[in-house]
Order: C-alpha cells, then structure tokens, then sequence
C-alpha cells in the first residue's frame, strides 16, 4: 500500500516538473519575441516629414493699399502646393486682394482678420498645427525648395531660435543689431553686431522659428512687423541667425511714388508710437547714437498722474522717472538755474536733489522734481517769482512760474501742459537758524544752522556747477540720517524698499 501511495506521488512530481518546464520555456520564447519586436521598432527609421508638414506660412508685412500679396502667395503655392498660407491683416486690404481663395477654391490658403468684433474667432496660433512658422514680406518669390531646407536644418540644430534668410537683392544690406531692453529705464538701446548672431535684423528677409515660441509672446504679430517681434522675442533671449541661400527674388516693386512713401513713413510713425505705449518705451537709443523719443514733450502731459506723499506711481512698477520726464525737468532745472543766476538770488540745492548730486551729478534716477532753497529776502530780484506771488506767468521761453497753494512754495513747470517742475523754498535766518514758514512732511527740508550756508560752496549738476551747502555730507547726514550717500532709499522705505 505504502508502495503504491509513494510511486503516484512520484508520478505527480515528475509531472509538476514538466509543466514547470514547458511553462518557463514559453515565457523565454515570448520574451525573446518580444525583444526582437521591440529591437525591430526602434530601429525603424522615422519617416521623414514633408516641409508642407512642418511649416506654416504667414504673410504679416504689407502695405494695405498696394503690395503684392496675390503673387508673393502664389509662388510660395506653386513650390508647396500643400503648404498651409495664412494672410493676416488689421483691416481688409482695399483694394481687394486679387485671389482665388475668395470663392473658397484654394482651402490651404486663409484670410485672417485681426482686428476686434462682435463675432467669436479662434486665435490664430491655435489654428496652426505645424511645428514652424515661416513669416514672408511682401513682394518676395521662392524658385526652390531649398532656402527653407536650409532654415529647417538650422533651427534643428540650434533649437528655440529665429533663423533669417535674406531676399537675395538685400543680402548685403541687412543690418544685425543687438538690444539692451531696459524696463526700469523705459529705454531701449541698439549697438551693431560684430558676426550673424543677431537680436533684430532690419532689411528685407524671411523669419522661421518654432510655434511655440511665437506662444509664449505678448502679441507676436503686432504692428510693425517684424520690429514688434524681435523686440519680444529680445527680451526673452531669442537668438537670430542670417543664413545664406539663394532661390529667393524681388518681386513686384511696390510703394514706387512719393505719395506712396510719404503714406507708409506716417503710418510707421504711427505704429511705432502706438507699439512703444503697449510696451512703455519712452527712449529709443540708435546704434547711431541717435535719440528718438517717444513720450512726454512741452505740448503734452507729463508721463505719471498726481504724486502721493512723494512715492510716484511707476515705482510701484518697479519703474524710475521716465526719461523724457527726466529730460525735461533737467532743461527746466537748467532754465532756473540761469534765471536765478541772472538776478542774483542766493540759492542752493536742496534734500534729494542735492544727494543725487553727490551721488552721480545728477537727479535722483527716480525723482519726479528737484528742490532748491533760496534766501527770501532775494525773492523781488527775479522778477518771474515776483510775479508769481500775485498770479501764475508764463516766461519768454514757456516756462510757468506759480506760487503753491500748499503753503509758502514756488514752482516752475516745463510748460503749462506738462507739468514736470522744480521748487523753489524761500528760507530766511531766525537766530542764526535758516527756517521757513511752512513745512511738508514729505520733504527732508529741515531747518539747519545758517553756518552751513557762510560760504557756499558749489557741486556739479544737470551738466552745470551748482551752488550748495559747504560740508554737503553734514548737512545731508543732518537731514537723512548716516551714511545716506552710500544707502539708497526710496522717499518712503516703509511703502516700498529699494531695489
């Protein structure tokens, strides 16, 4: 019996055994399958895209009253018949554009309208599927593939960068500029560079660059194109490469007549002046050298609105005194200076002004006037503050002289507009002490022995020497508390700290 029992139990182990066998056998054989499919599908080449699959065109850079849009989009077609062809605009070119599409008979090619209406349209950019935008200028023609092959292989290799292809008649005439975006400065300022690396190209050329990073723009289509691109993509750090190839051509001339120009110069003007307010630019810095300004003048109003307890809005933006503000209160500071000078009152540079002149020279790089302090018993002398104790008066040269209604203060503004200004406190001896009817908290002008006042002495300011205080770090030091040159504050570090 025992015999029996242990000749079956046998039987079911040798036959455990063989399952066991076959079991591990299949999962070899189904991992080594599976091994090879895998091996097999990475291996597998890509399958190599067509350029009619990967890019989008964008024609953004025309004239609506003339250009050659109808063939510049042609040509493109002709050598990409499946290419996606977006024409964009602000308003509807007139006159009307000589293209099929208007019946619906070319679907790759689309209109698209940017300006605002009653009816609901999808952003552009969510209506491209491609991997890259081509932008194209007006009047251009293409007689190969390969100027986008050459693009294509480019920002392939450098990804997350612009690539430029020069039209060939203005290869030799494209200038490459570096910017230095300042925000704080409301300034941009442009100097040339020495090789191909580029932060903005100016002539005529075609711009390729990732989808993605047209995304992450502001409004990468703005007006005028392609300058309100590359001052976005600057200021993200975008590199922009010229590259060369040929098969890119001039197409119709355009804009031949004066008239024509004359229109296209003021439309630019235009929509430089509207595009530098969207992104505060006051100040536009030429690699001439040249200044252009685009803010405030004698005829408009200052750049900031009414100042709180001397803290002006556009700190609060992490911003200092815009640079035409800026300008223009040095040409008034200047201008009281002479006024002054010429009738022989005894002045002196005051509070921050006087520590901005200690500091570089210079106005406060955030300071929204300047202070002076001048001897009361001199006020009938310049006949402008004379004046202006009765009623306000404008000078010879536009200037306005006014008494302050808060309390015994005189103000000269840039113009009646633009009311950028100095002030002018009148302090007189009392005990061998220089006081003056009227105090702001506000203001660092404290009352101080008139010792620092026998002699004067003098600093240089705005471009000009300057009478001020003798001891100028004592009587600072008095008002400001030490070390006040070195230490840097806003008006009131309380409601906002220095950078």
């Amino acid at each position: 019996m025992r015999y029996k029992l242990w000749r079956v139990m046998l039987f079911v182990i040798v036959l455990c055994f063989i399952w066991y066998k076959y079991y591990l056998n299949i999962k070899i054989a189904d991992y080594d399958l599976n091994k090879k499919l895998l091996s097999a599908k990475t291996s597998t080449k890509p399958v190599k895209l067509k350029i009619s699959q990967l890019v989008t065109i964008i024609l953004r850079e025309f004239e609506l009253y003339e250009n050659d849009v109808t063939l510049t989009a042609q040509s493109f077609i002709n050598m990409f018949p499946n290419i996606m062809l977006w024409i964009v605009y602000n308003e509807v070119p007139y006159p009307p554009l000589d293209l099929a599409i208007t019946n619906n008979s070319l679907t790759n090619i689309q209109l698209y309208n940017l300006s605002p209406g009653l009816k609901h349209q999808d952003d552009i950019l969510s209506q491209i599927t491609t991997k890259y935008v081509l932008f194209v200028p007006d009047s251009s023609r293409i007689t190969s593939q390969h100027p986008l092959q050459v693009m294509l292989s480019e920002i392939d290799k450098n990804p997350g960068s612009i690539a430029v292809l020069p039209v060939s008649a203005h290869s030799k005439g494209l200038k490459c500029l570096k910017l230095n975006i300042n925000q704080r400065e409301w300034t941009v300022r442009y100097n040339l560079a020495k090789e191909n690396n580029c932060d903005e190209v100016v002539g005529k050329h075609l711009i390729m660059l990732e989808k993605n990073l047209l995304k992450n723009m502001y409004n990468p289509l703005l007006l005028p194109f392609p300058h309100a691109l590359y001052l976005q993509s600057s200021f993200q750090n975008i590199q922009v490469k010229i590259l060369k190839a040929n098969s890119l051509h001039e197409g119709k001339p355009v804009l031949r007549t004066h008239h024509s120009q004359f229109k296209k110069k003021q439309s630019d003007q235009e929509l430089l002046k509207s595009l530098y307010k969207t992104f505060k630019i006051k100040q536009i810095i030429r690699e001439t050298g040249v200044t252009e300004w685009f803010g405030c003048s004698k005829e408009t109003p200052r750049c900031f609105g009414i100042v709180l307890d001397s803290m002006p809005s556009y700190l609060f933006e992490k911003k200092w005194t815009p640079p035409c503000c800026m300008s223009n209160l040095r040409k008034t500071a200047r201008h009281v200076f002479s006024a002054l000078d010429e009738a022989g009152v005894r002045y002196w540079l005051e509070a921050g002004s006087l520590l901005g002149a200690m500091r570089s020279g210079d106005v406060l790089p955030w300071d929204h006037n300047v202070d002076i302090g001048f001897v009361r018993d001199d006020l009938n002398r310049c006949k402008w503050l004379k004046k202006a104790q009765s009623k306000p008066v404008v000078d010879k040269k536009g200037f306005l002289w006014e008494k302050g209604t808060e309390g015994n203060i005189f103000k000269v503004f840039y113009s009646k507009t633009n009311r950028i200004n100095v002030n002018l406190f009148p302090f007189y001896s009392k005990n061998g002490t220089m006081t003056k009817d009227s105090w702001f908290t506000s203001h660092k002008n404290m009352e101080f022995t008139d010792s620092f006042l026998h002699p004067m002495s003098s600093i240089d300011f705005v471009g000009r020497s300057v009478p001020s205080p003798n001891n100028i770090r004592d009587f600072l030091e008095l008002k400001y508390g030490k070390g006040c040159i070195e230490n840097p504050e806003y008006p009131d570090p309380n409601k906002l700290r220095f950078p």
